[in-house]
């Protein structure tokens, strides 16, 4: 009476068989959603990797980068205490001294900010001064001769044996310098290195009052010295003597820090492709189990339980995944090979790209574990359809498919939280972004109801037929509506929100040619020489824009309390710098555009107070735990100063002026010893050199910043940022268009039907595609509209509470992507229905339920 069920002792061989069986016939159906994930993973794969490789790079190569196994620098001249903390140590094995400067070259025309540094004895011990000729590294100290940086040697035509003056001494220049370890990159951009005998620094001239000088003494440690350790021991001792203990380690760790900012926001920009791929899974698994419902219903009618069924796609899905993860894996690490030559100029090491095991077992794991997750939603409602229900192809909530429904989504968001937190290592940016795409999703779902409800009470009957039926379609029942909003209007959420988040980094630094813009600086002008300066300024027509004082001093104490107390007490939460900073500060009588008054009041003029009420910046204020009224005592070169906050500032440091941390009200350091930053404006580059070389031979202690040349190199620097993110955002785009594609794809299923029995009834096939068309278009508008004003409205909070910038919006989101994807949903859906609208009615039904 009771027959057996023939599938319930069904082995695990036996699902693998029907998942097999089952999948190589639809195979080409599930192209779609490997595709989104193969460049989802391949956009994380690669940047992984890629960082894996940069920092392994430079922990392997971090000595060569210092040149030595530790040193020890400091902005002035050791005292005993530091000499012999070096003495114990077994002393230096060299040193140096390097400042900023301007170089004139005689019988050359033009001159050069550069960072000439004074070396004596072998430096470096590890990696090597590339020059050319190669002998130069080694014999410029014994020759008394200079190593230019090669870059200078091209652009002012330079040749061995020319002369280099750099204060008062010139050199014979020894050879061409290629690189040197302790140069920064970008800063060599800016000022480049020029090596000379440390004996030359003193006759330079150049060493005076208010010169940025460091002092640098490089170690070769035993191989068995703990540097850790070392550090742990010294570095509090040398810290209270205002200098720093710098292990080879700690570099390539900071290093390694500054460009895990850069890669934060790349693997940022994966993992929007990588949301993308998610949503692009459950539209493609949403068509691919409606198709397959009645291969459902066939095995529950055989015997088969719903725990297999449910198993045997979940094992195709899972394969697929699987699959797709080791796809994208290796295009990742094919991708991977570009980033070297993308960054180019910004990497402080050469990078050698090797296979990165880690990230290639996540990128496989992440699609096995994507493929699952996100397709489980669309999968559970075969666990709750009855074989008749299945066979008539009826969908029917079930409270149990609601309830499982949002133990799956719940497990969802909880995977992009925890994803997004490995990514940005922060918790609050990784709540911020979940609860940002939960609030988009409600959003995005709110408008699509109230459209549709809008719709429906406000319908233009006096419309023509077929812009009539384009709008019921869009509240009929089992309408596509709520789903392609969502899955267009996150997809334009996402994209957007990258257009305009690459805006707020990349903001191009444009300088104005206006009358009133500096863009000439000089530095360390003497106050007897400011007259003299001014006026070869004028004697070359050009106007003194800026003309400022700058008094150095450090803080002696805070509150009352002594720095140095400060310094040895462990519980105080002051930041080191403050303590330990030499301040360059001034004084006037009112704001300047680049600073608006946060707290207190601004005072312009000192009149006989005890206390002097200054200004500070609110960087000081919150490190150094400062509120108004607080009490500061400054050393101005031996004089104390006693000094109370009155006002906080907010300084806009982006701004290409000078800024201080600290302003004076006039009355108080006009006496002080100071030195003077003066400011003009040239028209063009030949105005510029010709004023520089003036300035360089009659003032050789004097610095010229030349604006633009600086402006130049930043701008490049932001363009090689600004394409490898394009290169990144290709990856978002291309998923956002196989998403809208499956999203499109889905209204398909319900269409067919509908488009047969209005062709039975008379409609023409031109009628319909115009009806078709229609409603694609009011889903396009409506779905990447509101994706984009959303983005703009999340990305001017970013602005506003993490990048703490203007936000300027890009144009392109709303007139490339909003009519782009707007067309785009009109051409896939137009193509999309095309084969049911071209054949006839009986053949499209029979083919439908077959």
């Amino acid at each position: 009476m009771n027959q057996p069920k023939k599938f319930s002792g069904a082995t695990t061989v036996w699902l693998f068989k029907m998942a097999w069986r089952d999948g190589k016939a639809s195979f080409n159906k599930l192209g779609l959603f490997m595709a989104s994930i193969v460049l989802g993973i391949a956009a994380v794969v690669s940047i992984q990797s890629f960082s894996e490789n940069l920092k392994s790079n430079i922990a392997v190569q971090s000595k060569s980068l210092m040149g030595s196994d530790f040193k020890i620098d400091s902005n002035k001249a050791p005292n005993e205490v530091v000499m012999t903390i070096m003495d114990s140590l077994g002393g230096y094995n060299a040193r140096e001294i390097n400042f900023p400067s301007m170089a004139a070259f005689p019988n050359k025309e033009g001159t050069k900010f550069v960072q000439v540094r004074g070396i004596e004895g072998g430096f470096p011990f590890y990696g090597e001064l590339e020059t050319e000729p190669v002998n130069a590294a080694k014999t410029y100290q014994s020759n008394q001769s200079a190593l230019v940086d090669a870059t200078v040697m091209l652009q002012l035509n330079l040749k061995v044996g020319d002369s280099i003056k750099i204060g008062a001494i010139s050199l014979p220049i020894a050879g061409a310098l290629k690189s040197v370890p302790g140069s920064n990159a970008v800063f060599s951009t800016v000022a480049p290195p020029v090596v000379i005998p440390f004996e030359f620094i003193e006759a330079s001239g150049l060493v005076q009052t208010g010169s940025r000088l460091d002092y640098e003494f490089y170690f070769v440690a035993d191989p068995n010295t703990d540097l850790a350790a070392l550090n742990k021991s010294i570095g509090k001792r040398l810290d209270a003597e205002e200098a720093d203990l710098d292990i080879h380690t700690s570099t390539s760790q900071r290093l390694g820090r500054r460009y895990d900012n850069f890669g934060r926001f790349l693997n940022l920009v994966a993992f929007i492709a990588l949301l993308l791929g998610c949503v692009g899974i459950a539209s493609a698994i949403h068509i691919y189990i409606k198709e397959k419902l009645r291969s459902v219903a066939l095995l529950k009618c055989l015997g088969a339980t719903k725990r297999q069924t449910f198993l045997i796609y979940l094992i195709q899905i899972a394969v697929v995944g699987f699959l797709g993860g080791i796809i994208g894996s290796i295009l990742g690490i094919i991708l991977q090979q570009l980033f070297p030559v993308l960054l180019e100029g910004l990497l402080p090491v050469d990078v050698e790209i090797t296979l990165v095991p880690n990230a290639i077992f996540m990128g496989v794991l992440l699609g096995l574990f994507m493929s699952v997750l996100f397709a489980l939603y669309p999968l559970i409602g075969t666990l709750y359809i009855s074989p008749l229900q299945a066979l008539r192809i009826e969908e029917k909530s079930n409270p149990q498919s609601l309830k499982a429904g949002i133990f799956v989504l719940m497990g969802i968001f909880a995977f992009i939280f925890l994803f997004s937190y490995w990514l940005l290592k922060d918790l609050r940016y990784a709540l911020a972004f979940v609860v940002g795409l939960v609030i988009t999703f409600s959003i995005l779902a709110g408008i699509a109801h109230v459209f549709m409800k809008a719709i429906k009470r406000f319908f233009p009957y006096s419309w023509g037929f077929i812009p009539r039926t384009s709008l019921l379609n869009l509240y009929r029942p089992q309408n596509q509506t709520l789903i392609l909003v969502l899955a267009i209007g996150v997809g334009s959420f996402l994209i957007s929100t990258l257009y305009f988040s690459k805006d707020l980094l990349l903001v191009q630094a444009n300088m104005e040619a206006q009358e009133n813009t500096a863009n000439i600086i000089l530095l360390d002008v003497q106050t007897g020489q400011q007259e003299d300066v001014a006026k070869t300024i004028k004697a070359n027509n050009h106007q003194v824009i800026d003309n400022i004082p700058i008094v150095t001093m450090r803080m002696h104490s805070i509150g009352g309390k002594l720095v140095n107390a400060i310094k040895e007490d462990s519980t105080s939460t002051i930041n080191r710098w403050v303590l330990n900073h030499e301040f360059r500060t001034t004084y006037r009588d009112k704001l300047i555009d680049s600073e608006t008054l946060e707290q207190g009041e601004f005072t312009s003029k000192a009149d006989g107070l005890d206390a002097i009420p200054i200004s500070v910046s609110d960087n000081l204020s919150r490190d150094a735990k400062l509120e108004i009224g607080d009490e500061i005592v400054f050393n101005v070169q031996g004089v104390l100063i006693k000094t109370v906050v009155g006002s906080i500032r907010t300084v806009d440091w982006s701004r290409m002026q000078l800024n201080f941390t600290v302003l004076f009200p006039t009355g108080v350091l006009e006496s002080a010893p100071q030195f003077r930053v003066l400011t003009t404006q040239v028209p063009d580059e030949r105005a510029s050199a010709t004023l520089q070389q003036q300035l360089v031979s009659q003032f050789p202690n004097i610095s010229v910043l030349d604006l633009r040349q600086i402006l130049s190199v930043i701008e490049n620097l932001l363009n090689k940022i600004g394409w490898i993110i394009n290169f990144m955002a290709f990856f978002s785009i291309l998923t956002g268009i196989i998403v809208l594609l499956g999203a499109v794809r889905t209204s398909k299923h319900q269409r067919i039907k509908e488009s047969v029995l209005m062709r039975t009834i008379g409609a023409k096939s031109r009628q319909i595609l115009k009806m078709i068309a229609l409603e694609y278009i009011y889903l396009g508008i409506l779905g990447s509209l509101t994706g984009i004003i959303l983005s703009l409205v999340s990305s001017q909070l970013l602005a506003l509470w993490i990048f703490e910038t203007p936000f300027s919006p890009s144009v392109i989101p709303f007139v490339v992507l909003f009519p782009g994807i707007t067309i785009l949903v009109l051409v896939i859906g137009l193509t999309n229905n095309l084969s049911v609208i071209k054949k006839p009615p009986l053949q499209v039904l029979r083919r439908e339920t077959n």
